[in-house]
């Protein structure tokens, strides 16, 4: 046998181990440097993290406060309904996740199993409504509408209903005291989002997936104040999700109740005015359509006119904000929103705009007069105008001869503004203007605040529209490709006007300037505009920041932040002005156009100014305004495809002046009878405990209302005059 000699591991064999080693080694001190850095270095903020992890809480949601009108009467409170809730981690203990108890639930409860199993599933991005959004390991509501007998059947069946529990619970409820519905200024709740609790994380007012948040109205700008600080009790938890102790609770604070400047009783007489109004126009002929007056939508805003507070404002259509409580059904939803709906959503006073027709004169008259044209001067007031080829009619081709501006507001005579602005259309240089342009007219709309918005503490306020010559610019450059592209020579109206407006409708026309004098052509106000400009004037020139809120008072009552009110501007008149002015509306109602709407009214006792408007809409029947003032209240009214000013808003107004100030058919006035001679300027005596008294309200009855047909004959006017009148 040969022997072979040891010469130990071979040279490739020793590389392999040391590399090993040495791998070995590298990956000990990566793991060992990895341990320390988790345990000593980062250890206290990930032994935070985990703890964390491990601790869910559980929400109370807080009281809402009460949004009240200015005497303590409550608009939107909450009420004690029977809640039936389910606690999902219990249910996810049983073998077959709760599904047997939610099927009994739902025939206690006369629902069908699969919409209560539906009401306790997590939200994520594959499931769909209905879901729960909310914490899992707070109890999810199934019905907020149980009854004492369901109620009573799930609690002394306790073993039947492990998980379940059926408490009273604090609900919104919006109480239309007296049938003041006041759905528009209230607005709505709906649950928080996603997208808002993100977006809100590091305010100063952070929500909770439970909350519900104001979506509109003053349920949305107040909604910080009235929602409070939820309670929130934090339980610790194990892996599985099982409670295993209590770690932490924060008891739920109340929110405050808003007190606002609305007087329940005038709001339930305007919302019912209105309504009768749009009625009442519907059964009138429209000769010039051959049909009856549509009457599709209005809106009403009562002010007080020395400090722009919101008495009253009614929108119609309207509706119940109490569908939203609970969860809006997809049917209420689509009666609120679908195309057949005419969006009852929308508050018409702050969000509806249209020309204004001759209420707008006011603001002509001052322009005039800082142009240099004497108020008591003489103007023609002829049955027609002409400029070129194009006639612009007076209404109903009415001849008053020469007259003054007063006059001339109080007949509403279009002619004596057509040659006004014609006339400061030719000293501005025409269609291209010149460097001296004043546009006298245009910049007296912007000084009395129109164009923007009013600043109302109410959200989504549209600004409305004044047609001045850089508006002209911008939208002509926005719409030049369409009218280029579908105007027509020789077509028929619109093409026409396409056409023109292609080739220059960037540039200020005579007919512009004249039509935009009587508040006609593109001009667009909301009815929050007119009602401020008219407060305005009623008060010396005091343009106001209208406010709906008046006061923030706690749930307790010890604190009170009283809402000041605001000015906007001064109006661009000087006193005796403002003083001729005053005296023309208040001809209006004695002897001009509103005359005949206000028959008997004691006006050595309470002055009455009002100014008559009929807006011409391409495509729509007329649009009916009326504004009016007292040295109290203004007050406007306007119904889209409703007809004349004096006509369809006129009795109306009136009817809500009469039950402020306790008017009878013959103008004696009765204070026992009045809701608001004068202002409300205290706020509501504020218990020790935090309550606020409130008196009870009856709801309006109009049985003691003059009715249209007197106030005529009461001003020696036939019943026949009512599409006649401006």
């Amino acid at each position: 046998m040969t022997n072979i000699p040891e010469t130990g591991r071979t040279p490739r064999v020793q590389i392999r181990l040391v590399v090993l080693q040495i791998l070995v080694l590298s990956l000990l001190f990566t793991l060992g440097g990895r341990l320390w850095y988790l345990q000593v270095r980062n250890g206290d903020e990930y032994a935070k993290e985990a703890s964390g992890n491990h601790v869910q809480q559980v929400v109370t949601p807080a009281v809402r406060g009460s949004i009240l009108d200015s005497r303590g009467v409550a608009l939107a409170d909450n009420e004690t309904r029977l809640v039936v809730s389910a606690s999902r981690t219990d249910l996810m203990r049983m073998k077959d996740d709760g599904k047997s108890v939610l099927t009994k639930l739902a025939g206690v409860l006369g629902m069908k199993p699969k919409d209560v199993e539906e009401k306790v599933r997590l939200c994520d991005a594959k499931t769909p409504q209905p879901c729960w959004n909310g914490s899992p390991y707070q109890p999810i509501p199934i019905t907020d509408e149980a009854t004492p007998k369901q109620a009573l059947q799930i609690r002394e069946r306790g073993e039947d209903f492990p998980g379940i529990t059926a408490e009273p619970t604090a609900v919104r409820r919006y109480a239309a005291p007296g049938k003041a519905n006041t759905a528009q200024v209230l607005g709505y709740l709906s649950p928080v989002t996603d997208a808002e609790i993100e977006q809100a994380k590091d305010s100063e007012s952070p929500y909770l997936r439970s909350d519900q948040v104001g979506r509109s109205g003053l349920e949305r700008t107040y909604d910080k104040d009235l929602r409070g600080k939820a309670g929130v009790t934090r339980y610790e938890v194990d892996n599985l999700g099982r409670v295993i102790g209590r770690a932490k609770s924060d008891k739920a604070e109340p929110g405050a109740n808003v007190v606002t400047s609305i007087d329940a009783r005038v709001q339930r007489v305007a919302e019912y005015e209105l309504n009768e109004a749009m009625k009442a126009a519907r059964h009138e002929f429209d000769k010039n359509t051959g049909t009856n007056y549509k009457a599709d939508s209005g809106a009403v805003v009562v002010m007080e006119a020395k400090t722009g507070r919101v008495v009253a404002m009614a929108s119609n259509p309207s509706y119940d904000p109490n569908a939203w409580v609970g969860g809006i059904s997809g049917k209420d939803y689509a009666n609120l929103t679908g195309k057949n709906s005419n969006y009852p959503l929308l508050n018409r006073a702050i969000q509806g705009q249209a020309a204004p027709g001759s209420i707008f004169k006011v603001i002509s008259t001052t322009a005039a007069v800082n142009a240099g044209y004497p108020f008591n001067g003489h103007y023609p007031c002829t049955s027609s105008y002409s400029i070129g080829n194009q006639v612009f009619k007076n209404f109903e081709s009415e001849n008053f001869g020469p007259i003054s501006l007063g006059r001339a507001l109080e007949v509403s005579c279009d002619t004596v503004f057509y040659g006004i602005a014609h006339n400061e259309w030719k000293k501005d240089g025409g269609l291209k203007g010149n460097k001296d342009t004043q546009d006298w007219f245009y910049k007296t709309a912007h000084q009395f605040g129109l164009g923007k918005e009013t600043g109302i503490d109410l959200p989504n306020e549209v600004t409305g529209r004044v047609p001045d010559r850089q508006w002209k610019q911008r939208f002509w450059k926005a719409n030049k490709d369409s009218w280029c592209k579908s105007g027509k020579k020789s077509g028929d109206y619109v093409q026409r006007l396409n056409y023109e407006n292609c080739l220059e409708g960037n540039l200020m026309r005579a007919g512009d300037s004249v039509n935009y004098s009587i508040g006609q052509g593109d001009t667009l106000v909301t009815p929050i505009q007119m009602a401020s400009i008219y407060a305005a004037i009623s008060n010396g020139g005091t343009l106001h920041e209208p406010e709906v809120g008046k006061a923030i008072v706690s749930a307790d009552g010890k604190q009170v932040h009283a809402i000041q009110p605001k000015v906007n501007a001064k109006l661009p008149f000087k006193g005796k002005t403002r003083d001729e002015i005053d005296q023309a509306l208040a001809g209006v109602a004695t002897r001009g156009t509103a005359a005949w709407r206000f028959g008997g009214w004691p006006q050595d006792k309470i002055p009455m100014h009002a100014k008559t408007g009929t807006a011409e809409v391409y495509g729509k029947q007329t649009t009916s305004w009326f504004a009016s003032y007292t040295k109290d209240y203004s007050i406007v009214m306007t119904i889209s495809q409703g007809g004349t000013g004096s006509g369809a808003s006129g009795p109306a107004v009136r009817k809500i002046y009469d039950a402020m100030y306790g008017l009878d058919d013959k103008g004696q006035q009765n204070l026992k009878k009045a809701l608001l001679p004068e202002p409300e300027k205290a706020l509501p005596k504020i218990q020790k405990d935090g309550s606020i008294d409130a008196p009870t309200i009856d709801t309006y009855d109009p049985s003691k209302q003059q009715a249209p047909a007197q106030q005529e004959l009461a001003a020696g006017l036939p019943a026949s005059t009512y599409s006649r009148r401006d």
